[in-house]
């Protein structure tokens, strides 16, 4: 398989899933505008957000694909269906059983996560949340049948499932809002329709692999175990980093209305390069790294972690400087419509470049964790994790006074950028990875190129008048400086000697 021929089809998937995205949040900032009801629909989607990336796309695949992966390898087709079936079981079993609860306690989760909103606010969230939670039990079913297609080497079908979410999000926005009640309510039934589509449309790809089972319980099986055993160690990691977000929820509940809406559209922006690239690699190391670690093949291992942090920080760092020179456009081509005013554009543009400081470091740990947990070593990126809440929360206080919310935004980017730095220093220390020849020499010319591209963004930057003209003749000035730039960006990158051949990996999978 060609890690950069995969790459390069998931992005564009994943691409066009961040750009209806982009659209999804545009008509809603339109329609909605950002204010009590938004602020409470965030909230309300955020928290079985949360549980879906604990329970299933965070824990769950952590734990779940590398010992897959070894079932695949070495055992028959019906026992890895067997297993599959039983895992599925448990999963439903426990995500059913959330559900249920929180749906029951919706105003006192509220009460906890937002202690900030006024009882109008809280009756609100509550009502919208008991509609979303559903969506728990339905993508983290989409997330399991992704990580089954992606061990199978089908990587852009489970991709493009967001997108159902996206087309599910517009459509009950435009057509649907005025026959709610409030109209905010359109959004949570909408979220739970798209968690529907994006489960039955992976369905018929799994039937066609023959990895399509019913779930059953059965506690016994010893690979049952073992995911649980991984699990454990998996949800403390993963739900530290969730626990900051939802700190971050609550110290923002107490700032000025709109605060945690202009985070959550900056956190959008910034999802973006975040979601095509990060989360990309990941997907594609992960299945790639557990059968080389598996299979004892430890250069082979480092190899493809080389390449990962190279085209890392190829794409990653010039994203960074990117948006923190554009965040300005972007928030006013892409959200100041309708209901959202110039000073909620302003607010967001606030958080956006305290958003980039911190990409660089969130892109790094989609590489550098999948390094741990595909030796199924997730105690270290746990402890990592706990060290990084602790920063985060110690920073949060530092910069709520004077920045606001951007200074929750800079937290979370500064975290980051320290939990990147001690994953490697402990990945180096392990001598789990060892470094290819030739790095000196990458990073300054990478540098060389990001400073003319830089040049260039700013300059086209001062140029225009953003806010003039209608939505389309905005974008297509976005597209046109952003074109400039990156063509300045890799033009660069050519003349300083790098070529496409250079980042083509194979690998066995």
């Amino acid at each position: 398989m060609n890690l950069l021929k995969s790459l390069v089809a998931i992005s564009s998937v994943t691409l066009l899933s961040r750009v209806l995205g982009f659209v999804r949040d545009t008509i809603v900032a339109w329609v909605f505008g950002a204010g009590m009801s938004t602020d409470s629909f965030f909230v309300a989607f955020k928290l079985p957000n949360l549980l879906r990336r604990i329970f299933a796309e965070g824990a769950f695949s952590q734990a779940f694909v590398p010992i897959l992966a070894q079932y695949k390898s070495q055992q028959s087709d019906e026992t890895t269906r067997r297993f599959i079936s039983y895992v599925s079981g448990l999963l439903t079993l426990v995500l059913a059983l959330v559900t249920i609860l929180g749906i029951i306690a919706a105003p006192w989760v509220i009460l906890v996560t937002a202690p900030g909103f006024s009882s109008d606010k809280v009756a609100l969230t509550s009502a919208l949340l008991r509609v979303t939670f559903p969506y728990i039990v339905l993508i983290s079913l989409a997330s399991l049948a992704g990580a089954i297609l992606n061990t199978w080497n089908c990587f852009t079908l489970p991709a493009f499932g967001p997108t159902l979410l996206n087309i599910s999000i517009i459509s009950f926005s435009l057509f649907a809002a005025q026959y709610f009640h409030p109209p905010v309510m359109a959004l949570a039934w909408a979220v739970l329709v798209g968690g529907v589509l994006q489960l039955c449309y992976q369905l018929p790809y799994l039937k066609k692999i023959g990895m399509l089972v019913l779930p059953r319980l059965n506690l016994k099986n010893v690979g049952i175990w073992r995911v649980l055993h991984q699990m454990g160690p998996a949800i403390l990691g993963v739900s530290v980093s969730q626990i900051s977000l939802i700190i971050n929820t609550i110290f923002a509940s107490f700032l000025v209305s709109g605060s945690v809406s202009w985070m959550y559209y900056a956190d959008r922006l910034m999802e973006f390069p975040s979601g095509v690239l990060g989360v990309t690699l990941s997907t594609i190391l992960l299945p790639s790294l557990a059968k080389n670690f598996t299979s004892g093949n430890n250069d082979e291992y480092s190899r493809l972690m080389d390449w990962g942090l190279r085209v890392c920080f190829l794409l990653a760092l010039p994203s960074a400087v990117a948006m923190g020179i554009l965040s300005g456009p972007l928030t006013i081509v892409l959200f100041k419509y309708g209901k959202f005013t110039s000073f909620d554009a302003l607010m967001t543009q606030h958080a956006l470049i305290a958003y980039s400081v911190g990409l660089m470091g969130l892109i790094i740990v989609k590489v550098l964790a999948p390094g741990f947990y595909s030796r199924q070593d997730i105690k270290t990126p746990v402890k990592i994790a706990i060290i990084t809440l602790v920063m985060t929360q110690l920073m949060n206080l530092t910069f709520i006074g004077p920045l606001k919310h951007a200074g929750l935004s800079l937290s979370i980017g500064f975290g980051a950028c320290l939990n990147a730095a001690l994953l490697y220093w402990q990945m180096r220390k392990k001598r789990i990875f060892q470094p290819q020849p030739g790095w000196a020499s990458f990073l300054l010319r990478l540098l060389i190129a990001v400073g003319v591209m830089a040049t260039t963004l700013s300059v086209l930057y001062r140029m225009l008048a953003w806010e003039t003209g209608n939505m389309l003749w905005r974008l297509l000035r976005l597209v046109e400086v952003l074109a400039a730039g990156g063509s300045a960006y890799f033009l660069m990158l050519v003349l300083l000697g790098f070529r496409l051949c250079d980042f083509a990996k194979q690998t066995d999978l």
